[in-house]
């Protein structure tokens, strides 16, 4: 069984290379005659960018000797607010094709029900990490936010590609 710390070290370097990666894998610029589509893609990913911050912000907390509760709170509201959206973050077309540099794979739209069930998992655990921050146990709080990143990580197993370079 895995001591809290070695839990939260595992959310900690995942949660950095989240954070990190998606901010070195686009570089590119939006077209200025972008579509629906396309626009789509650009604020799907600086969503993503978002919830990376948030998981970060609170990861960086909950190693001082006393977390700031309004930093964890107003972090996990974030993850609790973005993750309610996610689902309408892939309107069809947004993909590839809308952004080269997209890493939404097509599973995201070929199956659609395991797409929702991963995203409403998502969305479930936020909300928990949300209402354990509103109520101050941060002890809770750093076993929740590795459930509600888990939740995260496990649709980019299936739903994510990983871009080479």
């Amino acid at each position: 069984m895995m001591t809290k710390g070695a839990m939260l070290a595992i959310a900690l370097g995942i949660g950095a290379a989240v954070a990190a990666g998606g901010a070195i894998a686009h570089d590119d610029v939006m077209p200025a005659n972008a579509s629906a589509a396309t626009k789509a893609a650009y604020a799907r990913h600086e969503n993503f960018k978002k919830l990376g911050g948030a998981f970060k912000a609170i990861n960086d907390e909950l190693r001082k000797p006393q977390p700031a509760k309004a930093v964890l709170t107003s972090n996990a509201n974030t993850i609790a607010t973005l993750a309610k959206g996610l689902p309408t973050w892939f309107p069809r077309g947004s993909g590839v094709q809308a952004r080269p540099m997209s890493e939404a794979k097509a599973e995201i739209w070929t199956d659609a029900a395991g797409f929702t069930a991963a995203s409403s998992n998502f969305q479930t655990q936020a909300a928990k990490l949300s209402q354990l921050a509103a109520a101050g146990d941060v002890d809770a709080v750093k076993a929740q936010t590795r459930q509600t990143f888990m939740a995260c990580k496990s649709c980019h197993e299936k739903y994510r590609q990983e871009k080479k370079g």
